[in-house]
């Protein structure tokens, strides 16, 4: 199997990374200011507020799906329906997002 350069490139990551050019044989290989690795939207300068903002409008399409698919809106029928199909959006790598807030739970048990 050949190696696809044009689905490789580069994400100079911190903020003091310094911005080299790299190659690749003979083709130089483009950088990105932001890449999606194993579903999870990164930066360069490490922020995930746009994995984020991705999260939640994903979310709140699915929900507003529930809205206008179901008619019911008794809590029986509509809490079943966010736990099994918005939830999952909405926690789908917390740890990334916030890691402090582990590591201050820890600290405080």
């Amino acid at each position: 199997m050949k190696f696809n350069k044009a689905k490789c490139k580069v994400l100079h990551m911190g903020w003091h990374s310094p911005k080299h050019s790299y190659r690749l044989g003979r083709g130089w290989i483009e950088s990105s200011p932001e890449e999606k690795d194993l579903g999870v939207l990164v930066n360069e300068k490490l922020n995930m507020s746009r994995q984020c903002e991705l999260a939640a409008q994903k979310a709140n399409c699915v929900l507003g799906c529930i809205k206008r698919g179901v008619t019911s809106r008794s809590r029986e029928v509509i809490l079943p329906l966010c736990s099994a199909l918005v939830r999952p959006h909405l926690e789908y790598c917390v740890q990334p997002w916030g890691p402090q807030h582990k590591m201050d739970k820890e600290l405080l048990e």
